[in-house]
């Protein structure tokens, strides 16, 4: 990711520098570690592999840029959000600490498959073709939201309108993906192709757009509806959010952390941690009743 400005109370500059399902300029840039858990389930507990339980740790790779799920706190270094609390509160129901390290986002599931981290947690859209490689527990229904600069009017309102455009997305995400297949199908269809311009974290997406280089920005439903309402009237929701889809906790296949994982979410659920958390970051209207493995719907 980039560095970071101060989200809350600063001026807008700040908050064009949040972002994503993102990355970042190197593949550790900072890390948060929690205190010792308190208040671990024994048979939660009992089902830890040995090997995370030895270490008594979880290393767990996030992407701090796309707020309000994962993003840098005003201190500069702390990684807080959404995705940050679950994870804290998941590791003290399996009794294990654990460590948020700031991580490139397109690393992330290539450092999991090579064992660089136990855990990935960065507003992953779990896919099947993301189930080739990991492991998922489901725990978050979001959908894919265009916006703009509130002066603009780029006339989008779903996918099939890029034609022409030139939209800002995060390089390595769903976004990026979509726009890209879009620009063929306007080819194909005997239409101007979509210039995507794709950047290696949502910080660059939302400049990109601020500043009039991209028409355009494609993020997350829950990451657009919190950077606008963080941004005073900057920017805009356009068109209609699309694409539904889970999120999902990144897990090795081999790793045996699937199933407490599961049964941790599934007790944050049940004591009303979960909600009280997607409520604490205003995006509780993604929130899921029942949690899964390997969820993908495309």
């Amino acid at each position: 990711m980039r560095k970071l400005l101060a989200l809350i109370g600063v001026p807008i500059l700040a908050v064009l520098a949040l972002g994503g399902c993102g990355s970042s300029s190197s593949s550790t840039t900072s890390s948060t570690t929690s205190t010792a858990a308190s208040s671990a389930d024994a048979a939660i507990e009992a089902q830890v592999p040995a090997a995370i339980k030895a270490k008594g740790s979880l290393l767990v790779a996030t992407e701090a840029q796309y707020a309000p799920n994962e993003f840098i706190a005003p201190d500069g270094h702390t990684v807080i959000g959404m995705d940050a609390d679950l994870m804290q509160a998941l590791g003290e129901v399996m009794g294990l600490k654990v460590k948020l390290i700031n991580s490139n986002f397109e690393t992330i599931i290539p450092g999991l498959a090579a064992g660089r981290y136990d855990i990935g947690a960065s507003s992953f859209t779990d896919t099947k073709e993301r189930e080739k490689t990991v492991d998922f527990v489901d725990y978050y229904s979001a959908g894919i939201s265009f916006y703009a600069k509130s002066s603009a009017n780029p006339a989008v309102n779903e996918l099939a309108d890029l034609c022409g455009k030139t939209v800002a997305v995060e390089k390595g995400t769903t976004e990026q993906e979509q726009s890209e297949k879009q620009s063929k199908a306007c080819t194909r269809a005997h239409k101007k192709s979509v210039t995507v311009l794709s950047f290696p974290g949502q910080n660059a997406v939302n400049l990109a757009v601020s500043s009039g280089r991209a028409e355009l920005g494609m993020a997350d439903s829950p990451v657009v509806a919190y950077q606008i309402k963080q941004a005073d009237g900057q920017f805009k929701l356009i068109g209609k959010s699309y694409g539904f889809a889970p999120y999902g906790i990144a897990i090795p296949k081999t790793s045996g952390m699937t199933t407490p994982v599961l049964a941790a979410l599934k007790q944050l659920m049940a004591n009303g941690k979960y909600l009280q958390i997607l409520t604490k970051w205003g995006i509780q209207s993604g929130a899921i009743t029942t949690p899964a493995i390997n969820g993908a719907t495309s």
